[in-house]
């Protein structure tokens, strides 16, 4: 009877063991900055000296995980990302912006901030991981607007690989020219278009229809004339260390000739289109109901090619870092 009971005990003890090393795992990190303090998670699997992803969200209010503040907005897409590389054996560091959940404090007023304050806060943590004795190489990676602020980051702190998913070629206000041209009426697309040529020579415009506030407004001005003046296929080239281009076909904010160009700037990049992955990395078909519902929906795992085409380029990077 006592072997019996020993056998079933076994197994639990174990599964209990392995669960409380699954959590362990995931540890809270935070950058101290003048400003605040930005926090973050770190994904931690055993081994001495392992590559340490970090991981860099898109636009808007987006958080470590990838989610915005609505359950419409909630899919957790770098949560997913980081225990898929915490499964090949690589560390990462997702974080929250400043301003943005746990790192409100932190934010500036919306009228103050600049798109270089996101890149200063990543080429912090790249700095704050390299002088970590227990990780090996820095990769920068980031998604979506993320994409050129990991760029930069990797530029200015010296990483030691870069990815980009579902970054842009061009600047932002020729993707968001694009992107409202079928989309508004003809008198509210002249005006984006007016404001748009006034953000990309420097100037703002403070004749904005109320209809197109929420993306024009006079104090988020500012932050577009920041972002505006960089353009992805000419930064990536600066960049001189291995690159991954990754895209998805069914993305419906960013294309595919996004990726095969920002690609085409840099001929050694790596350029993996992943056919059937959207924005939020999920595998959904080019369906507008089924889109809309994937970035609601933290139940749908990440499109299955879409880690291990990041594990392949990972293990490839050199185990040191590039300064």
């Amino acid at each position: 009877m006592r072997k019996s009971v020993a056998r079933l005990l076994l197994p639990l003890c174990m599964l209990v063991l392995a669960a409380h090393t699954a959590m362990a795992a995931e540890q809270a990190i935070d950058l101290a900055t003048p400003t605040g303090t930005l926090a973050g998670t770190l994904n931690l699997p055993a081994g001495a000296r392992v590559p340490v992803v970090l991981l860099v969200s898109g636009s808007g209010p987006t958080d470590r995980d990838g989610n915005g503040p609505v359950p419409q907005t909630r899919n957790d897409s770098i949560k997913l990302l980081a225990a898929a590389l915490a499964d090949a054996g690589f560390a990462s560091v997702r974080y929250d912006k400043r301003g943005i959940a746990a790192s409100r404090a932190a934010g500036p007023a919306e009228s103050a901030l600049r798109f270089d304050t996101y890149v200063d806060d990543a080429a912090a943590w790249v700095a704050r991981l390299k002088g970590d004795p227990r990780f090996g190489p820095v990769i920068v990676l980031g998604h979506s607007e993320g994409s050129l602020v990991g760029m930069l980051a990797a530029q200015r702190a010296g990483a030691g690989a870069y990815v980009s998913i579902a970054g842009l070629a061009r600047n932002a206000g020729a993707a968001l020219r694009t992107q409202l041209a079928d989309k508004l009426p003809p008198d509210l697309l002249a005006a984006s278009n007016r404001i748009l040529a006034a953000l990309e020579r420097g100037a703002t415009d403070a004749d904005v229809p109320p209809a197109l506030a929420a993306l024009y407004r006079p104090s988020v001005q500012p932050y577009l004339i920041s972002w505006m003046k960089y353009v992805p296929a000419e930064q990536v080239v600066a960049l001189h260390v291995p690159v991954l281009v990754v895209q998805g076909t069914t993305d419906i904010q960013v294309g595919v000739d996004e990726a095969r160009a920002l690609a085409k700037a840099k001929p050694d990049a790596v350029l993996a289109i992943i056919p059937g992955m959207n924005h939020v990395l999920k595998e959904v078909p080019d369906d507008p109901q089924r889109q809309m519902a994937s970035y609601g929906d933290p139940s749908l795992p990440l499109h299955p090619k879409l880690a291990p085409a990041i594990v392949a380029f990972l293990r490839g990077v050199p185990a040191v870092s590039k300064p």
